[in-house]
């Protein structure tokens, strides 16, 4: 049987798990607007230098580790569970400290 305290913590990473991709979706949301208006302020006022690019490579690097991150890309190189691995390693090497 699964105690409340455990169905709370479950439902909490839920709630943050939500949260940060809700997150990525607005940035990524902006990135969708705004760059077309670099490109646009851009091209229409010094067409002779296209340093919107910057901007577009810039944030789109930005925006691809957000999303790294929100949807767990590190598990694809660590394995799945690396995290866990090393929150043991760690735990193991503070009682061994007395930490």
């Amino acid at each position: 049987m699964e105690l409340p305290k455990e169905k709370e913590i479950r439902y909490m990473r839920a709630l943050k798990k939500v949260k940060e991709i809700k997150e990525f979706y607005s940035h990524l949301v902006i990135y969708i607007i705004v760059i077309p208006i670099l490109i646009f302020i851009n091209l229409k006022f010094s067409p002779q230098f296209h340093w919107f690019w910057f901007s577009v490579f810039g944030w789109g690097i930005g925006l691809f580790s957000h999303g790294f991150q929100v949807f767990d890309g590190f598990k694809l190189i660590m394995g799945k569970d690396w995290e866990e691995r090393k929150i043991n390693e760690y735990i193991k090497e503070y009682n061994r400290n007395g930490k």
